[in-house]
This record gives C-alpha cells, sequence and structure tokens, in this order.
C-alpha cells in the first residue's frame, strides 16, 4: 500500500461498517443505513435476497467479538 493510498482504503473499509449491532431482522425494515464513513448505504429486496448497494448479501448473522457481520459478494465502493 503506498502511503498516498491511505486515505482510500481507510474510505472504503470504514464503507464497510455501519456503528451499532444491526441483525438481520433489524436490516429488513430499513431502506438505508449511514456507515461510519458518513455515506448512506441502501438496503433493498430484489428477487427475494436482501442487497446492500449493488453487493447480495449472502451470510447473515455471523456473531464476533466487536459486533456483527453480515457478508456480501461484491467490495463496495464509496462515492
Amino acid at each position: 500500500m503506498k502511503p498516498e493510498n491511505k486515505d482510500k482504503l481507510v474510505a472504503i473499509l470504514t464503507y464497510h461498517v455501519v456503528p451499532g449491532k444491526v441483525m438481520a431482522a433489524d436490516v429488513m425494515g430499513l431502506d438505508k443505513a449511514t456507515t461510519v464513513q458518513g455515506q448512506d448505504i441502501t438496503i433493498s429486496k430484489k428477487d427475494g435476497k436482501v442487497m446492500v448497494d449493488n453487493a447480495t448479501v449472502i451470510a447473515t448473522d455471523v456473531m464476533a467479538e466487536n459486533g456483527v457481520i453480515h457478508v456480501i459478494d461484491t467490495v463496495l465502493m464509496p462515492q
């Protein structure tokens, strides 16, 4: 990683994090969420699947020591 790209990497990584503990059941009632990076991600349902921006959620409610993980199939890029 080049030092001049550090801010871009931080933006990409924090765009994948929503503060708090949001379980899959909670996500179903949302149409957007604000990321740690500061921008909103869109949450939608398409063909019976949950989408986050243009990514499909492929696993939910993976518990970790510092929160809960929902696995997606695409790297999200902030605008």
